[in-house]
């Protein structure tokens, strides 16, 4: 995935979770211990610095509902068969 990509991706969920009203009060606080490779990798990877940003897009992830499978059967079929999609 591109950075772009993954830029976009992590602000789509903090956006919708935010939207959801996820992310208004910061009444709550979580501790735990986990392996430095993970968390370097995960940031990596999202492109976020702060453990507090990770952990709340990790979270989002887990609490949003997963769309996907239900907007990909909505719009089965909509794109014209011979669209040149590059390849």
């Amino acid at each position: 995935m591109s950075k772009s990509l993954q830029t976009a991706v992590v602000e789509a969920v903090l956006r919708e979770a935010a939207d959801e009203g996820l992310t208004q009060a910061k009444d709550a606080r979580i501790a735990g211990r986990v392996s430095r490779d993970l968390i370097a990798q995960a940031k990596a990877r999202t492109g976020l610095r702060s453990d507090t940003e990770l952990l709340e897009f990790a979270l989002a992830n887990v609490a949003l509902e997963d769309r996907f499978a239900a907007t990909f059967r909505a719009v089965r079929g909509t794109v014209e068969p011979d669209l040149d999609l590059g390849f």
